[in-house]
């Protein structure tokens, strides 16, 4: 790492989060929560100004360190900046054409492109490559609901990725293997400590400091003239490695094609590349269904299927649970309270909350194979291998 990229960071871990946090402190004892306008201006002055001369000597350098981990966390911390400026209003891209801070989008643009991801900051750079420092690591704030949301986030993202590293390996053994067991048996345990990971989550987060302090910075922004949407929790290949493999989605459908297409970006190389491959090959439900009429009386085939369907199982609840619960709980009931400017740019994802949340319930019930009337959830097949044993 250079010394203008380590200099960049300290000032990332250090005044940038202790400016965001004052500005926090500021919003929240208002009447109205969500006002950042005029509040905490010479703070903010101070922030854009800092992050400036960061980047300046770093766009200067014309050098963004050496090796991917260096490009990637200045990657991040440039956008973490350009974040924070969009949460106090200081760029917004329902009224601009291009971004106000032309230096932080030229950095982000050759940094994204040099490595393959789009130039802003992805959940990876608040998640599982957030490297701690004797016990601290990035965020916006010191907000404790905030290092709640990070690590309580890792913690699912990271059960998730131990089911889908299980469930991958059956591909190489064969759904018929006495091994796939085993590993369907571990898909299911890990997605259990995500349900308990989702749960303690819901349980201790505080919903007005996570809705009014936290949220916001992972709304869209501009790069240049293009507008990024937010990072996304489910931005990661993981959970779309589960959906193929075992066979709830297909990535032939047209919505769901679509969404991976839109998340590619937002992930690490490498698992853009794990993604790729999984997209290539048969699912393991379409495995199983290839073998039920000549093999639904073997009992490798029954117990293998018994196993194969409790993870199916697991991960439905920790789908139905994502979005009955935890959107629920600290999306869509604060927002209730809103009125119709308030809501405006509520998601970081851009589109109106009514929008989202229909896009989310159609992952839901993908993902716990609903019955569906046009035929694209898994729901038939499901309960044909169900009713073959038993």
């Amino acid at each position: 790492m250079s010394s203008n990229a380590d200099a960049f960071d300290r000032w990332i871990r250090g005044s940038f989060v202790e400016m965001n946090t004052e500005l926090e402190e500021l919003y929240f004892a208002q009447d109205d929560r969500s006002n950042v306008i005029g509040i905490g201006d010479p703070i903010k002055a101070r922030l854009r100004d800092e992050g400036h001369e960061h980047v300046a000597a770093l766009l200067s350098e014309g050098n963004t360190g050496d090796g991917f981990s260096s490009a990637f966390g200045v990657l991040g911390n440039v956008g973490l900046y350009l974040g924070a400026l969009r949460r106090h209003e200081l760029t917004n891209p329902e009224r601009e054409e291009r971004s106000p801070f032309p230096e932080a989008s030229s950095l982000a643009l050759h940094v994204g492109a040099s490595i393959g991801m789009a130039p802003r900051y992805a959940t990876a750079h608040l998640a599982t490559h957030n490297l701690a420092i004797r016990g601290v690591r990035k965020s916006f704030t010191s907000l404790k609901d905030e290092f709640l949301f990070i690590d309580e986030n890792t913690r699912g993202i990271l059960g998730l990725q131990r089911a889908a590293d299980a469930l991958g390996r059956v591909v190489h053994l064969g759904v018929s293997s006495p091994i796939a067991e085993q590993l369907f048996r571990d898909a299911r345990a890990a997605l259990d400590d995500v349900v308990a990971f989702n749960a303690g989550l819901a349980e201790a987060l505080d919903i007005e400091r996570f809705f009014y302090c936290v949220r916001p910075y992972y709304k869209p922004y501009r790069v240049g003239r293009q507008e990024y949407r937010g990072a996304n929790a489910g931005d990661f290949s993981g959970i779309n490695e589960i959906d193929l493999l075992l066979g709830l989605t297909r990535a032939n459908d047209p919505y769901y094609a679509q969404l991976l297409v839109d998340k590619m970006p937002f992930m690490l190389p490498s698992e853009q590349a794990r993604l790729r491959e999984c997209m290539s090959q048969r699912s393991l439900l379409d495995e199983l269904l290839l073998l039920v009429d000549d093999c639904a009386d073997a009992p490798w085939f029954r117990v293998n299927t018994r196993a194969f369907l409790e993870a199916c199982d697991a991960f439905g609840e920790t789908a139905r649970q994502h979005h009955d619960l935890l959107v629920e709980k600290f999306i869509a009931g604060p927002a209730n309270s809103l009125d119709e400017r308030q809501l405006q740019g509520i998601t970081s994802s851009g589109p109106p909350l009514e929008v989202l949340l229909r896009s989310l319930k159609i992952l839901r019930d993908y993902r716990c194979a609903e019955p569906d009337p046009a035929g694209r959830s898994r729901h038939a097949d499901i309960a044909r291998l169900r009713a073959a044993v038993g």
